[in-house]
């Protein structure tokens, strides 16, 4: 089998981390890649004594049988975004943490213990994540994790723009915001957090629906997991939508654009997050 490691640029517990896990599972005879950027670190760190593994980049992470991030919840979306369906396993080496259930001291040998798992059974213990698909006249971002936001070209003074947000083609709030906001019950603790919006556990089945810096209009909203949201753009030289703030598209308003459950979740590995240990850490 093939495990995928991606650590966190810049990070030197991520890359002594990263080469003591690679010397590991070399060891119960899994094979070992890594991404690119990953690979580059790796061969300049002090830590590095295991044998060289080969790299890839992080978008054919999918081709591996686990993913292995190591790092902040940004190093998880990252190596997200290649895994695909592929069971991913999160290292928290950041503040909170929402997204990543390991702690350093207990990683290599969890991870090493569901990599034997695997071999013996064919497949790995996992639970499914929701993800986000904002689509458009002739594009389509890759699936967020977190959220997905449409705003106008910049925030503030003269910025945003006129905003309608329908649900299931049912009008919902209408009128001047800085952007709107979809997320997922992962991602209320993210953006949507800071935007105002509600944290929503993630065992509750929705998306969240709020405003940013909206002149007038409704609260946020928790619809079903299952809504088609319809955002539309008008009265704004130009437009953005972001996928977990990293996938970008231009948008030329006036503009409509739709954001639904994405058929592949994330399908996360390893032991359960607890979800309000994290939240005590954002106080």
């Amino acid at each position: 089998m093939t495990v995928g490691i991606v650590a966190q640029r810049d990070n030197d517990r991520a890359m002594a981390l990263a080469s003591t896990l690679t010397d590991r599972l070399q060891e119960v005879s899994a094979t070992v890649v890594v991404d690119e950027t990953t690979g580059g670190a790796l061969q300049d760190h002090d830590a590095w004594n295991a044998t060289t593994p080969s790299t890839r980049p992080v978008e054919e992470m999918s081709e591996c049988t686990l993913v292995v991030s190591i790092g902040g919840d940004g190093t998880f979306l990252y190596a997200a975004r290649g895994a695909g369906s592929t069971p991913i396993m999160g290292v928290n080496l950041g503040e909170v943490g929402f997204l990543n259930a390991l702690a350093p001291e207990e990683a290599v040998e969890t991870v090493v213990a569901e990599v034997e798992h695997i071999q013996k059974t064919g497949s790995a213990r996992t639970r499914a994540m929701p993800r986000l698909r904002a689509t458009g006249d002739g594009w389509e971002l890759s699936p967020a994790l977190n959220e997905v936001v449409v705003q106008g070209a910049h925030r503030g003074s003269g910025g945003g723009g006129e905003f309608e947000v329908r649900v299931d083609g049912s009008l919902y709030t209408s009128g001047h915001a800085d952007g709107v906001l979809v997320a997922t019950p992962t991602g209320s603790t993210a953006y949507n957090l800071s935007e105002g919006g509600p944290l929503v556990h993630p065992a509750v089945g929705g998306l969240v629906i709020t405003g940013m810096a909206q002149t007038d209009g409704m609260p946020p909203l928790v619809a079903d997991v299952d809504s088609d949201v319809t955002v539309s753009v008008t009265a704004a030289d130009e437009g953005v939508v972001v996928s977990d703030g990293r996938v970008r598209e231009k948008l030329s308003p006036p503009e409509k654009v739709t954001i639904t459950r994405a058929s592949e979740p994330i399908r996360l590995a390893g032991p359960p997050l607890d979800f309000f240990t994290a939240l005590r850490k954002l106080g």
